[in-house]
């Protein structure tokens, strides 16, 4: 269960006062008859007496903490099978991940991995792809057309830097562009409404799989890109990709930079060395954003152990989550303590 309000808990505060207050009357009441022969009644009577002359009371403050509590609109995260899936792809397209060190190169064991996931996913699931380096960009919009997609996977390239926020966002949006329910991404540069945080617990059922080989050198920040997906109840699942020694730079991977290679042909977005590439993940950031999300990291350092975590993510399992305000139950509770209060007052009412 989870509060939409919390602050007004605050309230609680005043129940210490309240209680204060009443053991201050009772003490009262009973120093005002402590030399009448009631006094003797009262030693009198049965231990019961007690509970009868507090109960009341006791069924009072019950009741405030129940209406406060609901003041404060109490919720619980029911979660609902659903085949309404969208899966995002966010794939890092940064030179780096033209190593060799996992054969033929990053790119292209990624690609095998992300081809036999979407092969295998159900037929109503609709996955999307992003491809990111110094910005993201919308390969394929999400769609459940396996042909469509698999192209869009074969017609990767790559460029320089690595975005990694920039690369969250482009997936958030593009989530955001089927799901009503996921509101757009917000920059600097296009700054967006105020997103209401979903309520912890709480998500929509779509995920974005991040997959990177490096470390953010541009653009927004990923753990700010996290908190954004995070408020939207959409969870992400980042993948750090590569070896520690790394490897050279493949020239089928990227033609293109051929004889324009820093570092005597090692470069790469998690650092160069030379003649080849180095790892450079941040996998502390990388957790950060998935745990703020809900999600998970995973490490890889092979084709093989790329495939394994596509096939483990938790994606036949993928519900959607509502938010269901529970409120009104603690008013009915509050009402019954305090009518209980009331008729129990009446009842055994003390006597002076």
């Amino acid at each position: 269960m989870d509060i939409l309000w919390p602050i007004s808990l605050l309230f609680l505060a005043a129940l210490p006062i309240l209680v204060i207050a009443y053991v201050r009357a009772q003490r009262g009441r009973r120093s005002g008859i402590r030399y009448s022969s009631l006094s003797l009644v009262r030693d009198a009577l049965p231990g019961s007496s007690r509970l009868r002359r507090h109960l009341p009371f006791a069924a009072f403050a019950l009741a405030l903490v129940a209406l406060i509590v609901a003041f404060a609109r109490p919720v619980a995260i029911l979660s609902v099978p659903t085949n309404e899936t969208t899966i995002v792809l966010a794939i890092d397209v940064s030179r780096s991940m033209c190593s060799s060190d996992i054969a033929p190169s990053r790119l292209l064991a990624a690609e095998a991995a992300a081809e036999s996931f979407v092969q295998s996913q159900g037929a109503a699931t609709q996955i999307g792809i992003v491809a990111f380096s110094g910005f993201g960009e919308v390969i394929q919009a999400p769609t459940s057309d396996r042909q469509l997609l698999l192209s869009a996977l074969a017609s990767l390239t790559t460029g320089r830097r690595t975005a990694i926020g920039t690369g969250l966002l482009t997936a958030l949006d593009a989530i955001a562009e089927v799901d009503p329910n996921v509101a757009p991404s917000s920059t600097d540069a296009r700054p967006g409404p105020p997103v209401v945080p979903v309520p912890k617990g709480a998500y929509v059922p779509d995920i974005i799989v991040l997959l990177t080989d490096g470390a953010n050198n541009a653009g927004p920040l990923p753990v700010d890109a996290g908190k954004q997906a995070a408020d939207r109840g959409v969870r992400v699942y980042t993948i750090g990709f590569g070896t520690a020694e790394g490897g050279a730079f493949d020239p089928a991977c990227a033609p293109q930079f051929i004889g324009r290679e820093p570092f005597g042909g090692g470069f790469g977005g998690g650092g160069g060395n030379q003649g080849g590439f180095r790892r450079g993940i941040d996998e502390d950031t990388l957790k950060q954003v998935a745990d703020a999300t809900g999600g998970a990291y995973y490490p890889a350092e092979s084709a093989d152990q790329l495939k394994q975590v596509f096939a483990q993510l938790p994606t036949n399992l993928i519900a959607k989550h509502e938010v269901v305000e529970v409120s009104v139950g603690f008013v009915g509770l509050g009402v019954v303590l305090a009518g209980l209060a009331v008729l129990l007052g009446r009842a055994w009412r003390p006597l002076p």
